[in-house]
């Protein structure tokens, strides 16, 4: 196949960075995105064979999720186009890494579960276009000065905030080697691989790239077009691409886990068919079998109201000060009607969740539970010392009990101000991430658009904007599509300390799901925050499970 030259520009590498790329494995890069349609030599499905011999093998010292050592000898793919007509050199690829000997012990993976890890994180782009290995892909984080395709300013709810990294994406290792786990931050792609799944690994447009006279070309629905087109590229090469295309496993975290919920809940919708065809995407389906979702950022036209039922009360990080009471009140109100309107359930037999009961419901059966297991897993001395620390928790029984208002106040300030994601003064990622042309950001809901900052003509959200919403929020799609082709299994995670997002977000995805009849595996990590995966091992032997898969 026909592979693109690469733009590049000067990087700066890591999460804090105000420009350049995260990237691990050795591999820092970004482009200059061009965002021009290119003419495609051939514009069907034709152009997206795969050739199945087109690899190289390599021979890799790579740890599993326990942390042990093992020598995986797998073939890599390098990366190549998954639609006919991408918007740039970069973006639109995808790599695929299949083991074939693992210790020296022969591996066949023909019908080994795909695992689909995304490098999703803020909304930004994500590439692959230079990987070289497994776990190689690149979150891109630009400065985002308009017109250049290089990011927008500001900390995005999207993009952890504890120095962890996307559950997909890499998290460390020098050259093409590494480990799947280094400092506490997970590599999937590189514990699937170990695991002897297939990976693969798509880059995605972000809402930080403009053509070159200012256009924005990666806003919404662009993240889950493309995740979709590799979907359907996987799917349309089913038989020639190594491993099982009925049985995809998305992974993300935070924006990426938004995504990969998303992907899953939302498969095969009409919805996006104009999008996927402009992109030139397979013709195959676009369905995953099972969604792993790590604190998914998601439902964001619901999201301000959820974020001030669970921490109006807290200071925030930034100023030490509660935020205006005025405003929280009003967004907590605007919950209260939503939640009442969802008229779900809760897990495990809790009965109808709505704004009065939902403390009780965390405490219940995710908070208490998750202290409880984090106490257990101590030795006598050390949950001594953690307990005199933190007096607010009773341990009795083998159990741990405290109060939702104790609980707020262990976890401390919050990550954002008020609103949390359609800010005023349309300087949060989200606000980016619903750009359109020239226009940088833009509000998505009525609330924030009324009480704009910024001088706006028009206190009314855009018209394109509640279609756009269907697109970007699986919650539409489970609740009022009700899809039959969704994902009928799900593994969602959140930390107990994460104030990037609403506890109500995830635990709304998961009770819907399960009222939905599906096979849902939800829980939350204590004491940690945004971006953590504690239990990857847990996760491939759960995939192995719901798939089915006997190596």
């Amino acid at each position: 196949m026909k592979h693109r030259a690469i733009k590049r520009r000067n990087v700066v590498i890591g999460i804090g960075a105000t420009a350049g790329v995260a990237a691990i494995g050795g591999v820092a890069l970004t482009a200059q995105a061009s965002g021009e349609k290119k003419d495609s030599a051939a514009s069907s499905s034709d152009a997206l064979v795969f050739d199945k011999d087109d690899y190289t093998e390599l021979t890799e010292t790579l740890a599993d999720a326990a942390g042990t050592d093992h020598s995986v000898t797998y073939h890599f793919y390098k990366a190549r186009d998954y639609v006919t007509n991408p918007s740039d050199d970069t973006h639109q690829s995808l790599v695929v890494s299949v083991p074939v000997k693992i210790d020296g012990k022969t591996v066949d993976a023909s019908r080994a579960p795909i695992v689909l890890a995304n490098a999703v994180g803020a909304y930004m782009p994500s590439t692959v276009a230079t990987a070289t290995g497994v776990g190689q892909a690149a979150l891109e984080m630009g400065s985002m000065t308009g017109g250049t395709g290089t990011g927008t300013g500001g900390t995005s709810s999207g993009m952890p905030t504890d120095g962890a990294l996307p559950s997909g994406m890499p998290s460390g290792g020098t050259g093409t080697g590494g480990t799947g786990a280094i400092n506490g931050m997970v590599n999937l792609a590189k514990l699937a691989l170990v695991a002897g799944y297939v990976v693969v690994e798509p880059g995605t447009r972000g809402r930080s790239l403009t053509t070159s006279s200012g256009v924005y070309y990666g806003t919404a629905p662009a993240v889950i077009v493309d995740l979709k087109a590799a979907v359907r590229y996987i799917r349309f090469n089913k038989g020639r691409l190594p491993g099982n295309a009925d049985r995809i496993v998305s992974t993300g975290t935070s924006a990426g886990g938004a995504s990969s919920a998303l992907l899953g809940a939302s498969g095969n919708s009409k919805l996006y068919d104009s999008y996927l065809q402009e992109a030139g995407a397979a013709d195959a389906p676009d369905a995953i079998f099972a969604t792993g979702a790590w604190c998914p950022i998601t439902d964001l036209e619901h999201a301000d109201g959820a974020y001030e039922w669970n921490w109006g009360s807290n200071v925030t990080q930034s100023t030490g000060k509660v935020v205006d009471q005025t405003v929280s009140k009003e967004l907590q109100s605007q919950f209260a009607e939503y939640q009442a309107g969802l008229k779900l359930k809760g897990l495990d037999g809790f009965g109808k969740l709505t704004a009065r009961n939902y403390d009780d419901y965390l405490l219940q059966n995710f908070l208490e539970p998750s202290a409880t297991k984090y106490l257990a897993a101590l030795s006598d001395s050390e949950r001594e010392t953690y307990l005199a620390k933190n007096t607010f928790i009773t341990w009795s029984g083998g159990k741990a009990s405290f109060t939702w208002e104790d609980y707020l106040t262990h976890v401390g300030a919050r990550k954002k101000t008020s609103p949390a994601f359609d800010a005023f003064d349309l300087s949060a990622g989200e606000n980016n991430e619903f750009g359109e042309g020239t226009t940088e950001s833009r509000h998505f809901t009525a609330y924030s658009a009324k009480n704009d900052s910024t001088g706006l003509s028009s206190k009314r959200v855009a018209s394109d904007i509640p279609e756009k919403l269907k697109l970007m929020n699986p919650m539409y799609h489970l609740l009022e599509e009700r899809n039959p082709d969704r994902s009928k299994y799900w593994w969602i995670r959140l930390g107990t300390s994460d104030t990037d997002t609403s506890h109500v977000i995830s635990s709304n995805l998961a009770a819907t799901a399960d009222n939905l009849g599906d096979d849902v595996n939800y829980s939350f990590y204590w004491d940690k925050g945004h971006a953590t995966n504690e239990d990857p091992g847990d996760f491939l032997t759960w995939v192995a499970k719901v798939t089915g898969y006997k190596k």
